[in-house]
Order: structure tokens, then sequence, then C-alpha cells
């Protein structure tokens, strides 16, 4: 069985692979693995009330109390959890996904997602039928005791059983506390951050894409607080229309806002706004690896970049590394995955690690993805530097990278297919010194990504549409 866990939490169709029953067990778990009081938000989608519902109720049937934080950006939960000293948080959303898709991601009390060893555990409980299957399972062992040493035991174990099994009940059960003032938390925690520095983004003029999602009710808000005068699109939701065609993901949007306003920076989050993608006044997308080179130099310069290090992951863009080493830093890679990027950082305790889709972690401010965090740290660092955004994102020079998606059937199958393995080294070994290729399927889709980096683009692409031709035949 595949695991239930993918690279950012439970995912699926909601209401069809990630069902009530599903959200109601792994609400249970939160309550008996995380503890009793547990920060619960969501994103836009239209399944969010129907899977919310399901997770607070399992959540109150296991005895916990749910902090409801109503429609939040996944960061705001991660420090609610930490400002309501509550015992854990849990995220409705999928992310960058489409409507129709929706996930349950979980934090600790310290807002930090969990490690694979706690997700086993709660999957373990998941495939066991949650609380009422655990104490099933336990009574009929105590049953067949009860009847081997007492002749008279009742009949079948049914009897048994509904004399027995003990769920919470009256006092035990648990609670709805509704947080009102959750987005304004984050917010302040996030406008706080810049004002403490003395910085002011008075004279900037943004452009601000939420893409339907829960970045309208804190992004626009923060960064006017902070100065900045802000056009926003696509801060409405209807619960169908999240990240469609706009959003981080999908820059045409923000790209025309910006030609039409004469912006001097975009900013463009995903769904549940964990992730951020700028843009420069000429269009230019400044993705993960531009925005951590920016924010890292800064660092450094302050003397707050921990072990004159930073963290990415094995698919950021070779021009990144080599623009670290010049300028005498660090790189740590590990796994593609926020969570592996985080644990690296915690481990050696360094400040800053990020991925090129967006994500990006300054431990700092908090303890997961923050995209209106990292906007506000990157506009603060280029304020600093003296420079427009175009020049000082010039910190390095990106080497020409393709990417294709190719959604399968069986995304595991290209890790053992001879024909696919054939595919890639034929392009490395075409490719030598001046590229790399990299395969790897998605923790979230049924897809398997194939990125191909060279410094001539036309080589990148050509390798790349080779190797996707042929995993689509294979998986």
């Amino acid at each position: 069985m595949a695991r239930l866990f993918g690279t950012d939490g439970v995912r699926g169709i909601a209401n069809v692979e990630l069902t009530c029953e599903m959200a109601y067990r792994l609400g249970q778990a939160a309550a008996i693995y995380l503890g009793k009081t547990i920060v619960v938000g969501r994103d836009t989608r239209r399944s969010g009330d129907m899977l919310g519902a399901a997770l607070s109720a399992g959540i109150m049937s296991a005895g916990g109390t749910v902090l409801e934080a109503g429609i939040i950006p996944t960061p705001g939960v991660a420090l609610l959890v930490r400002e309501m000293r509550a015992a854990g948080g849990a995220v409705i959303s999928a992310s960058h996904n489409p409507p129709e898709y929706n996930g349950i991601k979980f934090f600790d009390a310290q807002g930090f997602k969990l490690p694979d060893a706690v997700e086993d555990e709660i999957e373990a409980f998941i495939v066991n039928g949650g609380l009422e299957g655990e104490a099933a399972a336990a009574e009929e062992a105590a049953w067949s005791a009860a009847q081997a040493a007492a002749p008279d035991a009742p009949a079948d174990a049914t009897s048994y059983l509904a004399s027995e099994i003990k769920m919470p009940a009256g006092a035990e059960v648990g609670v709805v506390i509704p947080l009102e003032n959750a987005c304004d938390i984050y917010i302040d925690h996030a406008a706080c951050s810049i004002e403490e520095q003395g910085i002011s983004f008075k004279g900037l003029r943004i452009a601000l894409d939420t893409g339907h999602g829960a970045s309208s009710l804190t992004s626009p808000e923060a960064l006017r607080r902070l100065g900045a005068e802000v056009s926003v699109i696509n801060d409405d939701f209807d619960g169908m229309d999240i990240n469609v065609r706009c959003g981080s993901t999908h820059l045409e949007p923000l790209r025309a806002l910006m030609a039409e306003t004469g912006a001097d920076v975009g900013i463009a989050h995903d769904g549940d706004a964990d992730r951020v993608m700028l843009m420069a006044p000429d269009g230019t997308e400044i993705d993960g690896d531009m925005v951590e080179a920016v924010c890292a130099l800064d660092m450094r310069e302050r003397g707050v970049l921990a072990g004159d290090t930073v963290v990415s992951t094995v698919m950021c863009n070779f021009g990144f590394v080599r623009a670290m080493k010049e300028m005498g830093i660090n790189v740590v890679q590990t796994k593609v995955g926020d969570r592996y990027v985080l644990e690296a950082m915690r481990e050696h305790g360094y400040s800053i690690g990020g991925e090129q889709s967006g994500h990006m972690i300054l431990l700092d401010h908090n303890s997961t993805g923050d995209g209106l965090m990292t906007a506000c740290q990157f506009l603060a660092a280029v304020i600093r530097s003296g420079k427009p955004v175009a020049e000082a994102i010039q910190v390095m020079e990106k080497m020409p990278q393709t990417l294709i998606n190719v959604r399968v059937n069986d995304k595991h199958a290209v890790e053992d297919s001879a024909e696919v393995a054939a595919a890639v080294a034929s392009a490395e070994e075409a490719l030598g010194e001046d590229g790399r290729v990299l395969l790897r399927p998605s923790g979230t889709e049924p897809v398997v990504r194939v990125m191909v980096e060279a410094v001539d683009p036309a080589a990148a692409q050509a390798h790349a549409e080779a190797i996707a031709a042929v995993v689509e035949a294979c998986a």
C-alpha cells in the first residue's frame, strides 16, 4: 500500500480520495498523538468546510479541543500553535493543487511539520480503524480472555464490546473555540518583523496576486500597514477558483497587473500562502532560488546568517550554488520537500532554507514556509541594498533549466524502468559538465518531474522532452 502521507501531508480529490471518514480519523489521531488542544485552519476551497467539520469532529470525539482559526495561510496556523501554546495544529489545504483537491497536514507544538516516524504512527492508527477500531481490537482480546476464564461470558463479541467499549462522553467530549483574531495575529507578526528593523515600505508600489486563496485575508493588509501602495487581484473566492490560472504557479495575471500599474515589484501566492513568487518590473520571474540568494547575502552582511550556510534542495538551480560559493556562503542540498530542508536546518542550526518553487523557511521568524514573511524579508533586503529589485536579484545568474511534469498512472514505475534509465544516461553523457538531469516523482500528485539544466537552453529543452516522452510511455 502506498504511504498515506506525501511530502506535505495527506492529499487527494476531496470526498473521493480524501474522505470525511479519513478526515475524522486524522482528527482523532491528532488529539491522541499530538495532544488535546489543536489549532485548525483552512484555505478557501469549497471542500474545506466539509473536511474541517469532519476533522474537528474527530478531534472532539477523542476528547480534544479545537481552536478554530478559519481561513488563514498555513504559516498562520504554525504561528498560532506557538502563540496559543497549543499541542499541535492542522491545516486543511492542498496548497498549489487544483480546487477539487484538498489535504490535511499537521504541526507539532513548536509549529514544525511532523517527522516520518510520527506520521507512520498516525497511518497505522488510521489503518486500524481509528479510536473505535483500536478500542474494538483491545476489547476483542479482553472478551476472548474473559470467555476462556468464564463459561458464562456473553455468547458473542458484539454484546461484550457494547458493554465494555469506552469512548469520551459527557464532559470528556471536546469542544470548538473560535479564534476571532487569528488573521490579525498573523498579520501583526509579519509586519512587526519589518518594523523592528526600522524598515518602511512607504513609496513602494506592489502588484499582488493572492490566487483566490487564504492570503487574500492577510497579505494586502500587512503590506499596506508597512506603507506600500498595493494593487491586488484575485482576492475574492468562491471555493472553486483557488489557483485557477492565477497565483504563484500562473504568473500571467501578475505580469499584466504590473504592466498596468507600473509596480516596483510583483508578489504572487499559492492557495495556502506557504510559498511566494515575485516579479521584477521588466517581467523577470523571481523564484525561490533568487529570493534565497538575496536574503542570504543580506543576512550575512548583517551577521545573522547562521554558519554562513544556506539550505536548498537538489532541484535548485546550479547558478544559485555557484553564486553562493562565490560569496563564501556554504550550500547544503537535501531531497525535494520543505520538510527535508527544515530537518537539515534544525539539525545543524541553520537560519535560512528554501526551494526553487518559492517555499522559504526563515527560522528567525517562523517554523515553516511563509510566503508573506518571505516577501517582506526580501523587500527589506532590497531596500537595504539601495538597489531596485531588478538589480538586486543579479546576485545570481540562473542556468537555463527545463522542467516537464509528466502525468502518469504509476509515478513509481520509472524507478525500475530500464528504458527511462537509458534515456537519462544518454542525456547525462551528452551534457557532460555543462548540465545535469534530475528525475523524481511528485510527493503530492500522480506526476513525474523531469528537470534538465544546461548552458544551452535548447539542449535542456530537447533532452527534457526526450526523457519525458520515455517516462510517459513507460508509466
